[in-house]
C-alpha cells in the first residue's frame, strides 16, 4: 500500500497505484450544481489535488476515473 504523501497530481496518484480515497461523487455534485466556490481550507488539505482532479475530468481523461464513482 503506497500513500501519496506530497503528491498533488491526480494522474500520478492513479497511474502509479497510490491509495486514493474516492470523493469523485462529491466533485460531480460540485460541478453540476454549483456556481462559484471559494476554496477556503487550511494548508495541506487537498486543494491542489482537487484542482488537478477537476482538470483531468474536464480534459476528458476517462481512463483515470475507471472504477471511481464519477465514471458512471
Amino acid at each position: 500500500m503506497k500513500y501519496p504523501i506530497g503528491i498533488q497530481s491526480f494522474a500520478q496518484i492513479r497511474e502509479d497505484g497510490y491509495v486514493y480515497v474516492d470523493k469523485t461523487a462529491l466533485i460531480h455534485n460540485l460541478v453540476t450544481t454549483g456556481k462559484i466556490y471559494f476554496l477556503s481550507r487550511p494548508r495541506r488539505f487537498g486543494k491542489s489535488l482537487l484542482v488537478s482532479t477537476l482538470k483531468n475530468y474536464f480534459l476528458g481523461k476517462k481512463e483515470l476515473f475507471k472504477g471511481l464513482a464519477i465514471e458512471k
